[in-house]
Formats: structure tokens, C-alpha cells, sequence
């Protein structure tokens, strides 16, 4: 397949969990964003130079595509592992960055003063991760085998979980602390007893 066909066939599957369009990179950190959320959900595929509605407006110039490697290296901590391949269509070039899921999460995104935030890609949106999301990637690190022990603190938050709640809600009807009930969330999440989703921008959880 050349490569106006295969690109041709990415831009037609639209914006979606794995991938993301960007018309141009002006600022490397913004483009860190979706590197982290990438690297800390399924991996996916960045195409540089296409613009939201489809149309290809291609990359610009080699000061763009520098920016495209400082997003990776300088702007991911820890480092976010990337390929660049680029493509010449209609006489534009586009890159397509490569990202693969990571086994290093959470990817932080740096902004320009420095500070870190971790992102997470759900549907077409890069989404900051939540503090649960924080904790079920610390649980993930832990050894294989743990068995999952039901305790007074697991039992009583259990016996609260009604329906889809916030973690403020369950915060405040557990009458634990917050950050207790962040690492019991996490706990319950890998043991597939709770789950987790992401509805009219908040994140909720609830029994499975």
C-alpha cells in the first residue's frame, strides 16, 4: 500500500482512543498531553500535520518537528518510548508519532513551570488521571499472586457502594480518610470488584 493510500485510510477512521489528529505543534508540552494519555492507556498513534476535520495541512517545518521529539524526551517523565515516521501526500509532509502503551505509568506530561501530570485517553479526549488511577498503577507494580484479604476497612467500604459513585462521595460516606479509600479503590479495581468509569467528566465507581 504507498502511502497516500495508507494515510488516507488513518485520517478516515477519524479521532478515537488510539489516535489523535494535531494540525500543527507549537508548543512541545501541549503535545505531551497526548503522548502521556497514550502511553498510560492503550498506546496509539499521534498524526502530525492533519487537522481536526480530516484535512491535511501538513508539518511546516524542521522546528516543529524538533518540538515533536522534545514532547517525547524532554517534556515525558519518565521518558515516553516514540516513533516518528514521516509521509509526503499531495506535496505536505506528515509525521505519524508512535506511541506505545508503557509498562513504566504513570507518563507524566510536564507544563512549562515544570509541574507533572499524568493523562489517561478515553474515546478522543486526554483526560488527567485520577488520584485512584495514581494508585491502581502503584498496585500494578506490586508482585504477582497477592491474594486480595477482606478486611474490616474493605468490608465497610463495601457495604457503602451504591450505585455509581464519585470519590468524594465515597470519601464522605465512608468516614475514611481520602487517601485510604484512594488505596482501597485501587486495591478493588485490580481485583476486578470494583470498576471505574468516566461519565459527564467525572470519574465514577461502583460494584461489578
Amino acid at each position: 500500500m504507498d502511502d497516500k493510500r495508507y494515510l488516507l485510510g488513518l485520517i478516515r477512521e477519524g479521532e478515537h482512543q488510539q489516535q489523535d489528529f494535531k494540525y500543527r505543534v507549537a508548543d512541545a508540552s501541549k503535545l505531551a498531553k497526548s503522548v502521556s494519555a497514550f502511553a498510560n492507556t492503550d498506546g496509539g498513534r499521534l498524526l502530525i500535520g492533519v487537522r481536526d476535520d480530516g484535512n491535511i495541512s501538513g508539518v511546516r517545518s524542521e522546528e516543529e518537528i524538533f518540538m515533536m521529539h522534545q514532547a517525547a524526551y524532554k517534556f515525558c517523565k519518565p521518558e515516553a518510548s516514540i516513533k516518528f515516521d514521516t509521509y509526503h501526500i499531495n506535496g505536505r509532509t506528515i509525521v505519524i508519532a508512535t506511541v506505545p502503551p508503557s509498562v513504566r505509568r504513570p507518563i507524566c506530561a510536564l507544563d512549562e513551570e515544570g509541574n507533572r501530570r499524568a493523562y489517561i485517553r478515553i474515546a478522543d479526549e486526554n483526560i488527567v488521571a485520577s488520584p485512584v488511577h495514581l494508585a491502581i498503577w502503584r498496585e500494578l507494580q506490586k508482585p504477582q499472586g497477592i491474594m486480595l484479604t477482606y478486611d474490616d476497612e474493605i468490608r465497610h467500604l463495601l457495604s457503602i457502594m451504591r450505585g455509581r459513585q464519585t470519590l468524594n462521595q465515597i470519601v464522605s460516606l465512608s468516614r475514611l480518610p481520602r487517601y485510604k479509600v484512594i488505596g482501597l479503590l485501587a486495591r478493588l479495581i485490580r481485583f476486578n470488584t470494583i470498576r471505574w468509569e468516566y461519565d459527564a467528566q467525572k470519574f465514577l465507581f461502583s460494584m461489578v
